[in-house]
């Protein structure tokens, strides 16, 4: 197991006081905090060998090449990919998931074939879909959730049908927690040999990930979630396929030459995954990201997974302890521990979960109140007004969910609030 104690020396964030109270950050599933290592990498790179990549050959332009092009060995390591090759930098997995739905989609889809997806995406594996349908006049499924917060597995594999072209799911929702089984998912998709698109934004960062034994055809994951930088995400994608797609992106580096013959412009795409990565990329965040999935490999991700899960064991304890939070406490997601990550989302009596963060940051305590970029899903669960949402990570510890519950029970106290 993990010691947390241990790990929150190595984020100076922690050593901040909010209002006069210790911080209890309780928001990683919007973005981590950052271990002095990374911080210390991106510093070392600006101070000692600042130079573009791919262009040069002095030095400095060769150190930044090496080490920008090592932070994809890294990560191909990380998800254990077949090649660094397959592994495209990009500047989250927003981005991550508009190349495939443009890069793939538009070359890919045609009128009648469907999409199918699911009511718990994040917007960012919804809207790309979305748009791609109605520009190819596709047609896009949405697959609901049951009463304790799964995907509905019956109603996936009713949706998925000979004219499936992609089936684009999230590995674990932003909202709820819910863990969805990939490796069902896969199975039931390729019997129609529908390509599997996962959003691995909130399961790359907390959970063993191994492509190969997936069997997905692409990962889309953003680094400031993971310990890393803003600004920096990568997508990983089978190499057949991402050879065969066109660029998203045209401009530089993401070509071999450009030709003018004959009166025209005759230009050869750039070899993998540089074909992806048009213009100056983000090196200081591609240096930075590496360290931190260098930082987690150490800890063992395996071990990453069981601390989140003994937290969320922890804080489940907790709330059932206290009477008033039982009665006017409402949390959204599984409660079965094997498909629950580290995401508690939750309402207080009728209290607007804006109210509820504004009381929680008035006690040094930070969570996300709102939609989560997941409004659909707030829609089919009647809650137009959203959720308060805490969420935990390595340097989450008991103390941090005690402080917490106690918070919470002091708003229920305080406020008058119906069931």
């Amino acid at each position: 197991m993990l010691n947390p104690y241990e790990i929150r020396k190595d984020f100076p964030i922690f050593e901040r006081r909010i209002r006069g109270r210790p911080l209890v950050y309780l928001d990683s599933t919007a973005t981590s905090q950052r271990p002095r290592q990374v911080i210390e990498a991106v510093n070392e790179f600006y101070r000692k060998y600042n130079a573009n990549v791919h262009r040069g050959l002095h030095e400095l332009s060769q150190e930044a090449s090496e080490a920008y092009e090592r932070a994809h060995e890294v990560i191909a390591k990380f998800i254990n990919a077949y090649s660094w090759e397959e592994i495209v930098f990009v500047r989250n997995a927003t981005e991550a998931l508009n190349l495939v739905a443009y890069a793939w989609g538009m070359k890919n889809l045609g009128e009648g074939d469907e999409v199918v997806t699911t009511i718990m995406e994040h917007h960012s594996n919804l809207l790309p879909w979305w748009f791609i349908c109605r520009l190819k006049k596709c047609k896009l499924k949405l697959v609901k959730i049951t009463s304790d917060y799964k995907l509905n597995y019956k109603e996936l594999e009713e949706s998925i049908t000979e004219r499936t072209k992609v089936v684009a799911v999230t590995h674990m929702s932003n909202v709820l927690g819910t863990i969805n089984d990939v490796k069902r998912i896969v199975k039931v998709a390729k019997e129609v040999d529908a390509i599997v698109v996962l959003d691995g934004a909130q399961s790359v960062p907390h959970m063993p990930i191994n492509v190969r034994d997936l069997g997905v055809d692409f990962l889309a994951a953003s680094g400031h979630k993971m310990l890393g930088p803003t600004g920096i995400g990568f997508l990983w994608g089978r190499k057949e396929l991402l050879e065969g797609m066109n660029p998203f992106l045209l401009g530089g580096d993401m070509i071999k030459e450009v030709r003018y013959i004959g009166g025209k412009i005759h230009p050869k795409w750039n070899r993998l995954p540089w074909k992806f990565e048009a213009g100056t990329p983000n090196i200081a965040g591609g240096v930075g990201l590496a360290v931190a999935a260098e930082y987690l490999m150490r800890l063992g991700m395996e071990d990453v997974r069981a601390h989140e899960v003994e937290i969320v064991r922890y804080l489940f304890k907790r709330v059932e302890e206290e009477e008033l939070l039982s009665t006017y406490l409402r949390h959204y997601g599984p409660i079965d521990l094997k498909w629950k990550g580290g995401v508690f989302a939750f309402l207080l009596g009728d209290l607007d979960p804006n109210h509820t963060a504004f009381l929680l940051n008035l006690e040094g305590i930070a969570i996300r109140s709102g939609h989560h970029c997941a409004q659909p899903l707030h829609d089919y669960l009647g809650l137009t007004k959203g959720t308060a949402r805490a969420s935990f990570y390595i340097y989450t510890t008991n103390e941090d969910i005690d402080v917490f519950i106690n918070a919470l029970v002091k708003i229920v106290k305080a406020e008058i609030i119906n069931r």
